[in-house]
């Protein structure tokens, strides 16, 4: 995947209470003990720590900052997830230079993107050519793909109503070029609310990745949005997106679930979501056209608040997702949706709540999760029609 221009929203991590537990990440003393009998297991790649978990590895003692999984003690650096709390035979550690500035992005340094829809149709909204979405944009999922009569296979064509302003398809592949030159990414997005592909088999599967790899190598496509709202079959597609995964490394891979989707380990979304976190770019979460719904903590939270939002984060995140992996979806303005509309600055304190503890509602995360993945919108055409309010708020 191209690298994605970054849109940090910085926040202090305090405390919340006197005597309230502190928010992740931790900070920990530069100048730990090098006295240090192994406390912790040994680290395991395929594992998933939080900030406060320790771990042995090559007979040395770390303690996680924040959420991780993956990324090897020893590695990392001093800005890094793992601080070293010394060896376990009592050995001094290693001296390293003063590092400078931190970097940014990655988990616990910011990193919020913005992914908003492109209309590929008219229903009242107007419609745009893709060089006219603002910069505030980092990954554009352009709606919709359609089935074909191979079931499992996906097509995309410009519709009427912007061939018909005279916005060609040479112009539409140069814009994404264009895009892509500023470091955002377009994406392919199947489904909505009145599209529907079937994905239940090796033979539908095949059809699916096979059909995506080349509208990918025939627009430019950076990858694939799913957005399936009929019900889908995990394992099948599963097996699609590692296709296109092997044919095309590295590719962006969304998804934009209901919130029913995630309110049980057995939906078919939160086991795709689970089992391709590998692969996966970001769950952008539509918290809209909703009920009430269940929050990580077991209670009943209502759409149009704030604990609506970070409760139910609170679940993709405790299923193992990285906050790099978690974005909020809100509508942009109140036509775009039946319900579910918040002003765009809750959607900037959900984040921070999510992020730091801080800001938060009457749902106060269990800990902090520095780095969540950012949010997005229905759609880039409805924000135009507010003067992109959405966009300059949550993605300015």
């Amino acid at each position: 995947m191209r690298p994605i221009r970054r849109t940090a929203i910085t926040a202090a991590v305090a405390l919340a209470t006197a005597g309230a537990a502190i928010a992740v990440p931790i900070a920990f003393a530069n100048n730990a003990s090098a006295q240090v009998a192994c406390e912790g297991p040994a680290w395991r790649s395929s594992a998933v720590y939080v900030g406060g978990d320790l771990v042995s590895h090559q007979q040395r003692e770390y303690r996680a900052k924040w959420w991780t999984t993956g990324e090897t003690p020893g590695t990392t650096g001093q800005w890094g997830v793992w601080q070293d709390l010394g060896a376990c035979d009592g050995a001094e550690p290693p001296t390293t230079e003063d590092p400078t500035d931190p970097p940014t992005g990655g988990p616990g340094q910011g990193g919020n993107n913005l992914t908003g829809y492109w209309h590929n149709f008219d229903n009242g909204s107007g419609v745009m050519e893709l060089n006219d979405v603002p910069a505030t944009y980092d990954i554009i999922a352009v709606a919709f793909a359609e089935s074909t009569t191979t079931p499992g296979q996906v097509d995309f064509a410009l519709d009427s109503s912007l061939t018909n302003a005279g916005y060609t398809e040479a112009e539409f592949k140069a814009d994404i070029d264009a895009i892509q030159a500023q470091g955002r990414d377009v994406v392919i997005s199947v489904g909505g609310e009145r599209g529907n592909v079937t994905i239940n088999n090796s033979t539908t599967a095949a059809a699916f990745a096979g059909s995506v790899v080349g509208l990918m190598n025939e627009f430019g496509f950076d990858g694939v949005d799913i957005d399936l709202e009929h019900g889908i079959n995990a394992g099948a597609l599963e097996t699609a997106l590692r296709s296109i995964s092997s044919q095309k490394p590295g590719f962006t891979y969304t998804m934009a679930p209901q919130t029913i989707d995630f309110q049980s380990t057995s939906a078919g979304y939160y086991q795709l979501a689970v089992n391709t976190k590998d692969i996966l770019t970001i769950v952008n979460m539509q918290y809209y056209n909703s009920g009430t719904m269940l929050g990580c903590n077991g209670q009943v939270y209502a759409q149009g608040d704030i604990d609506f939002l970070t409760a139910q984060a609170c679940i993709q995140l405790q299923a193992g997702l990285a906050p790099s992996q978690v974005g909020l979806g809100l509508p942009a303005v109140q036509s775009a949706a039946g319900s579910g509309y918040v002003n765009p600055t809750m959607v900037n304190d959900a984040i921070t709540c999510l992020e730091t503890r801080q800001r938060c509602g009457d749902f106060v995360p269990a800990q902090a999760y520095p780095g969540i993945g950012g949010a997005m919108t229905w759609s880039i055409n409805w924000d135009a029609t507010n003067n992109y309010n959405f966009a300059n708020t949550v993605g300015g």
